[in-house]
């Protein structure tokens, strides 16, 4: 206001010197042309005094793109599943009816890991044959009742792979009962089942999850299946481990339709922590065909682990042998285990994947005697002295004095889990 009124006060000077002018000029004719101008000039000066300067369009900013962020995803995975007479009698004596089975209990206390992950992935070791056969927990010839797909998806596992030396136990018609298990459960379960298909299209029908924009795809594969073919009479497939072209081939795809691909293998020789220089060959083929990341099981014991480097040096990861997750084994060297803990980090603007914060928890399968009682998981931060020394392993290893406590423990952590990969706390 105060700018304005200091305007309006030079327009009223400006008004009383033309009137002077033109008195003067009423007497000398001379002066008319001074007066138009000194007239044309006040009245412009008025003008310019009351009329506001034009003020500038509002400069537009232009839109900022969002920032580019790196996606990452929290990965665990199990080893064998084993499922075994005696950790089914635990079930049902949890249940406490006679009849029906309740898993649950004895995975409480890995639940936190399992439920923490944004996928956890499990070996479904033992066939679930959707009670269309006789429960069953022996060498060759294993079947599980049906509470346990359910229990295990409770407890939050995302992803089941199913190729293993055990597909066969109970024939083609046991596989058969087992995909219908596995496919009724997930019409009403967000999972992925993969390693048994019901045929060659379904096999090549490769299996993905989507986590935050991030695809994953899963494949699984098997040594062998304890002697059994698939006769020629049935469309169903497994690959084994020795069908190269066919592993080649399906890597390679799932390498081009998903962001991350992790492939489950099935292989080695039971009981020993040594590691074979042909899987260690296998191995840097399949992450040169664009896996990212192998979960080796099959041994039943706990394997080292390392990083494998392609020609243009990216990196992918193997973990050799994850061990038993729950098992009714009796040798020392089986009830350690381990699960498989890593982040896969997608890059926001190259796509490029890697592996950040890779580890292996220890895993200890506990039973109180030598009737496997009160069967439980506990991962190594929650192990203790007293349950060591209390552990009912009849013997160990095959056939000599039992010899059982965290000392035999830590041996097993220090000679296979490499101190880099170890997540003890």
């Amino acid at each position: 206001m105060k700018k304005k009124t200091v305007r309006l006060r030079k327009g009223r000077v400006a008004a009383v010197a033309l009137i002077a002018a033109i008195s003067i000029c009423a007497v000398y004719s001379s002066c008319s042309d001074k007066i138009e101008r000194d007239a044309k000039l006040a009245n412009a000066g008025s003008q310019a005094v009351v009329t506001q300067p034009p003020t500038e369009p509002p400069t537009t900013q232009p839109p900022t793109e969002p920032p580019v962020v790196d996606k990452r995803i929290h990965i665990v995975a199990t080893g064998d599943n084993l499922v075994q007479t005696a950790v089914y009698r635990n079930a049902q004596e949890h249940a406490g009816d006679g009849v029906s089975y309740n898993f649950k209990p004895m995975y409480e206390n890995v639940r936190h890991i399992i439920e923490g992950a944004d996928i956890s992935i499990i070996n479904q070791e033992t066939l679930i044959c959707n009670g269309e056969y006789e429960i069953s927990g022996s060498n060759f010839n294993f079947n599980s009742p049906v509470e346990l797909g359910q229990d295990m998806i409770d407890i939050g596992f995302d992803v089941f792979t199913i190729a293993n030396n055990h597909v066969l136990d109970k024939g083609t018609g046991g596989l058969s009962a087992t995909l219908d298990y596995w496919d009724e459960k997930a019409l009403y379960n967000d999972i992925v089942v993969c390693g048994a298909y019901r045929n060659e299209a379904d096999a090549n029908n490769i299996r993905t999850m989507e986590v935050d924009g991030v695809t994953i795809a899963f494949l699984a594969y098997t040594e062998h299946m304890n002697g059994y073919r698939m006769p020629a009479s049935s469309e169903m497939r497994v690959v084994l481990t020795s069908e190269e072209d066919v592993m080649e081939a399906q890597i390679r795809e799932a390498s081009e339709i998903a962001d991350v691909v992790i492939t489950a293998m099935h292989w080695g020789v039971e009981d020993t922590h040594t590691v074979s220089e042909d899987r260690k060959e296998l191995a840097q083929k399949l992450v040169d065909w664009g896996c990212d990341v192998i979960l080796g099981t099959h041994p039943h014991t706990a394997e080292t682990m390392e990083y494998i480097t392609r020609a243009d040096g990216s990196r992918g990861f193997v973990y050799y042998s994850l061990g038993n997750f729950i098992s009714a084994q009796t040798d020392n060297f089986n009830v350690v285990g381990e699960i498989a803990d890593f982040t896969v980090v997608v890059d926001g603007e190259t796509g490029e994947v890697t592996l950040e914060d890779v580890y292996a928890i220890p895993v200890i399968n506990h039973y109180d005697d030598g009737k496997f009682s009160n069967m439980r998981l506990y991962p190594y931060n929650m192990y203790t002295s007293e349950l060591a020394d209390g552990h009912g392993l009849p013997y160990a290893p095959l056939g000599t004095a039992k010899s059982f406590n965290m000392g035999v423990i830590d041996r097993i952590i220090e000679n296979n889990i490499p101190e880099e990969f170890r997540k003890l706390d």
